[in-house]
């Protein structure tokens, strides 16, 4: 073999060798395009994933906030209603203490209406005492309950009403006769011809009375 057919040889063992090399750089460029393609892949789907899971938790969360939207809503309604009823609650208490006082007041003063006559004709008797008598037992005995009524009525609050010397008051006063009196000035109560009495400064019975012209 000469040597220009050496040459030839190496010449084209050279060019195959490059040759191999390409196809081998053509392979691994390939591998890695398909290898940045997978990951890009990978990557996309990756963020498509994490798009789809926010998402699904701002989904969530809308949800959520709207539950608890609805919530404070029905507490507030319910605090409300609550509010309202103890407001009717109270006022209805205060109305029926109100109404439950009123009507042991008119309770109290029909009693004292009817106990009036009794210290009216109880006033009578002890004027009726002659003086040489005014001193026995029997009158002071009468005397000392007369007291004791008169107290006790002036605890659960019956009081008389001021007359004599007093402006004639028609919301306290009934006026039957007109006098002539040089003691009291025009329009002042002369004369008391029956006593009248307040029960809590209502009146329960005028007094009768009789009034300077």
């Amino acid at each position: 073999m000469t040597e220009h057919d050496n040459k030839n040889r190496d010449v084209e063992e050279i060019l195959e060798e490059l040759m191999q090399d390409k196809d081998t750089t053509q392979d691994d460029s390939i591998e890695l395009t398909e290898d940045k393609t997978t990951s890009e892949q990978e990557t996309e789907e990756s963020c498509g994933e994490d798009e789809k899971q926010e998402s699904k938790l701002f989904k969530k969360k809308e949800k959520t906030d709207k539950k608890h939207e609805k919530l404070k809503e029905k507490v507030s309604e319910l605090e409300d209603r609550v509010v309202r009823q103890m407001a009717e609650f109270e006022n209805f208490r205060k109305r029926s203490e109100k109404e439950k006082s009123a009507m042991f007041d008119m309770g109290a003063k029909s009693v004292v209406e009817k106990i009036l006559p009794v210290v009216d004709n109880f006033e009578r008797g002890l004027l009726a005492i002659p003086e040489e008598e005014k001193g026995s037992a029997f009158s002071e005995g009468m005397q000392m309950i007369y007291k004791q009524l008169m107290s006790n009525l002036e605890e659960i609050g019956v009081k008389p009403i001021e007359a004599v010397g007093s402006e004639f008051n028609p919301d306290f006063h009934n006026a039957v006769m007109q006098v002539e009196n040089e003691e009291f000035e025009s329009g002042i109560v002369a004369q008391e011809l029956q006593k009248g009495y307040l029960y809590r400064e209502s009146v329960v019975r005028h007094s009768m009375v009789a009034v300077v012209q």
